[in-house]
């Protein structure tokens, strides 16, 4: 039998390393290429299931509202096409959402005794063929709501006539007193707190709504 040499020896040594060396390369492309699609997947994932930090519109300084009017000064309006907006449009692609709520809260004060005519003419304000001067609030809740409408009547406005906000619905809230700064529900407190009054910008995403048979 004929003795296998030296250097056959060291061929298949080198062929045997290599070989291994090519396993080795490819197990760590696998690997890389497992990480990436995961962080990709957690991407999509923290996407779709995030949702946005709240955007708040303080009741102070040129940004108030009237005592019990849900009327926006100038400035505010020019406030909210500045600066709000482009962190709607921000937000809203970051995080994949396509519903924007507008929520008014109030203080507890209570608002007089006028009669609400929310009632007869709330829908006409909301289609738009009525402006939210019209409304008389007769409760915080109405005034909240009022002041909630007028915002989304300028995100409206500013969506139809300068093509920004594209894709996004609006939808107005109201809290009236209840809610407090922190998330917590109000005690009783009948007086003025302008840490109170405020302008709420939330964000959600509508589900696809399933035919039922």
């Amino acid at each position: 039998m004929a003795r296998r040499s030296r250097y056959n020896e060291y061929n298949e040594y080198l062929n045997v390393w290599q070989a291994f060396t090519d396993l080795m390369s490819n197990a760590f492309m696998i690997l890389v290429l497992f990480l990436f699609l995961t962080i990709i997947i957690s991407q999509i994932t923290k996407k779709t299931t995030d949702t946005p930090p709240i955007i708040v519109i303080k009741d102070q300084g040129d940004y108030r509202f009237a005592s019990g009017s849900a009327e926006i000064p100038q400035k505010m309006s020019i406030y909210i096409l500045r600066q709000i907006v482009p962190e709607i449009e921000t937000r809203t692609k970051q995080y994949g959402i396509n519903v924007v709520e507008i929520i008014g809260h109030t203080d507890g004060q209570a608002n007089g005794k006028v009669i609400s005519n929310l009632d007869i003419n709330l829908e006409n304000v909301a289609s738009g063929n009525l402006k939210v001067g019209k409304l008389q609030a007769g409760s915080n809740a109405d005034l909240g709501l009022m002041r909630a409408l007028s915002v989304v009547t300028v995100l409206r406005d500013i969506q139809k006539k300068q093509g920004k906000l594209s894709g996004l619905s609006f939808r107005a809230y109201s809290a009236a007193q209840l809610i407090l700064p922190s998330g917590q529900f109000a005690g009783i407190a009948r007086k003025e707190d302008v840490t109170r009054r405020r302008i709420e910008i939330r964000f959600t995403r509508l589900g696809e709504v399933q035919e039922v048979r």
